[in-house]
């Protein structure tokens, strides 16, 4: 059934023009673009969990939200008028995106439960061959890794029904980049041992019962903040809360709309929908301000100062809002902006309760019913009295430790035109690389959304995405349009943008604020950050650079193309002739 769990598209060979893999914002906004900006309707969107929405779909843990304000947070083709909060809750956004798929009509395009296994160019036909697997109900919402110990288990047939391949003249991967879970901690023992619940952040299990029972949370990053204090209150009342931190984030107390929050509550739904411009006028707003952020992140001497002046204030609220006997740990020894800062109302609060403890010590092992601690490489000199391991009562482990975010389309396999896949080409060329994070040589007709190097860490990752799929639409219109069998970018282009990009990512904050971060891998190389601004991607990608691109045109295109091309050139050189006549007998 389209649209919806079930058995999906037949077993025959089926040919569409453009195939979408993943159904979140990346997804949905390609397909949105695809029907009114080229009218093309022959499409489908392979999303391989049991709901559309992608991360606010599978993430559900307490207290989950967005913190980019929510007009900003949303597409400037669809925007709401109907937020109920600055700040939108998880569900709310992915409530959005399901009105978004209705409002634009394209449920008939969807096919959940539908895992994308690999993707191989045919030379022969110019046609991407896509193979994917039909997920038995509720399986494709489960990290790959739970999916493959299933099927060595149990079996495949416990894990999907069918696998078909279909082709498509465009390929285009919307897979996302928050997707894996990050594992368990390869160097802490004893996971088989213990006899309690753990819970990954990223794939909440609502069943569990925190009620009077001992918590160890593991990680103080956004989700973590999100979580804690929700824990602790009487919806969940945990009884005892132990958070494992590894450095103190920076956190900022949450910026409020225009009036506050009261304010935004009461009024903004009707002045959206009854004031003319009023919801254009706020999302520009909202967005100035978020690009104004992006000035703590360069190498200049106005961006150190702007950074301290920040810290400063952020220390003072800091120790102004926890107890003091955190002051010391929760000052944090790295430039802000070096990792994803905070924007927090509760987690700095909730550090008051009598149920609540913060420490930097280290999970060292699990045992039936406690984990270990002990000092660990991060541990705060103010803890180091603490070296004696001891033992903590647990009864649930939650990791909030963040996503595998440098396994680029794990596991899917992509097979290019060499016959080499992505990960054998990123391999060669030291790390993940593409052309404005949406293209690589080799891999014709086929663009990525949300690749690597595009994560601004400032703005709304929305806009960001949709700029890549404006760029992707002007160069795919060829291929739809009959005009062109081929479009690929330049092995040169890929080069020169990447080495570009890494060169001024060197001057930037993320790279040498001195922190651990998820942007920058084991090997040194930041893949994940975009170092410019949004305003000038927006105008960049606005505009494609064809010479970095080679398009392989129809017969019938080129012997066309010549012509029309010389007649436009008379055309303009008799203007100019004419125009250079007027102009001299004028000026006599």
């Amino acid at each position: 059934m389209l649209g919806q769990d079930g058995p999906g598209p037949g077993p025959g060979p089926q040919h569409r023009r453009v195939i979408i893999i993943g159904g979140g914002f990346g997804g949905v906004a390609m397909a949105c673009q695809l029907k009114t900006k080229l009218r093309c309707t022959d499409f489908c969107v392979l999303e391989r969990q049991s709901g559309i929405g992608g991360t606010w779909w599978i993430n559900t843990y307490p207290g989950i939200a967005c913190d980019i304000p929510s007009p900003f947070y949303s597409f400037s083709f669809a925007q709401n008028p109907d937020w109920s909060a600055f700040f939108a809750p998880g569900r709310e956004i992915g409530q959005y995106i399901e009105k978004v798929v209705d409002d634009f009509e394209l449920r008939d395009n969807i096919h959940l439960s539908m895992e994308v296994v690999s993707c191989k160019w045919n030379p022969k036909v110019r046609l991407w061959e896509v193979t994917f697997r039909h997920l038995l109900h509720g399986v494709g919402d489960l990290s790959a890794t739970d999916r493959k110990h299933i099927e060595d288990t149990e079996g495949p047939s416990f894990v999907y029904s069918s696998e078909t391949t279909w082709t498509c003249s465009v390929l285009v991967s919307a897979v996302g980049g928050l997707v894996e879970p990050a594992p368990w901690p390869t160097n802490v023992p004893g996971k088989d041992k213990f006899q309690g619940d753990i819970i990954h952040s990223a794939r909440w299990d609502s069943r569990v019962d925190f009620h009077g029972k001992n918590v160890v949370v593991v990680g103080t990053g956004c989700s973590a903040a999100q979580l804690v204090p929700r824990l602790l209150s009487s919806d969940y009342g945990a009884s005892h809360v132990t958070q494992l931190m590894r450095e103190p984030p920076w956190v900022l107390p949450r910026i409020t709309p225009p009036f506050g929050d009261s304010f935004y509550k009461r009024w903004s739904p009707f002045l959206c929908k009854y004031v003319p411009g009023y919801m254009r006028i706020l999302r520009a707003l909202v967005a100035l301000a978020t690009e104004l952020d992006f000035g703590l992140f360069g190498a200049e001497r106005w961006s150190e100062r702007k950074r301290d002046n920040l810290q400063r204030q952020l220390l003072k609220h800091m120790r102004e809002t926890v107890p003091p006997k955190y002051h010391d740990i929760l000052t944090p020894h790295y430039s802000i902006g070096c990792k994803r800062r905070i924007y927090d109302t509760a987690w700095f609060p909730c550090l008051h309760d009598s149920r609540m403890e913060l420490t930097t010590l280290a999970m060292e092992s699990v045992d039936i019913k406690g984990v270990n601690l002990g000092l660990g490489p991060k541990t705060h000199s103010a803890e180091k009295h603490l070296a004696v391991a001891r033992s903590i009562p647990a009864d649930i482990i939650v990791l909030a430790n963040g996503f595998a975010v440098n396994r680029w389309f794990h596991p899917l396999e992509v097979v290019g035109s060499k016959g080499t896949t992505l990960q054998e080409e990123f391999d060669e060329r030291g790390g993940p690389q593409l052309y404005r994070g949406t293209a690589l040589d080799g891999f014709p007709n086929m663009f990525v959304l949300f690749g690597p190097n595009s994560f601004t860490g400032h703005s709304s990752v929305v806009l960001g995405l949709e700029n890549q799929v404006t760029q992707a639409v002007k160069l795919m219109r060829p291929i739809l349009s009959g005009e062109a069998q081929k479009v690929e970018v330049t092995r040169s282009a890929v080069d020169k943008y990447n080495a570009k990009v890494q060169s001024d990512l060197k001057k930037m904050v993320w790279n040498g604020g001195g922190c651990h971060n998820w942007y920058v891998g084991a090997d040194g190389r930041n893949s994940m950050s975009y170092p410019y601004s949004m305003a000038y991607q927006t105008f960049r990608f606005m505009f494609p650079t064809w010479s970095d691109w080679e398009v392989s045109w129809v017969e019938k295109r080129q012997s066309i193309r010549w012509p029309g091309l010389f007649c436009a050139s008379l055309v303009v050189a008799l203007s100019v002739a004419t125009f250079s006549r007027w102009s001299s007998v004028a000026l006599r």
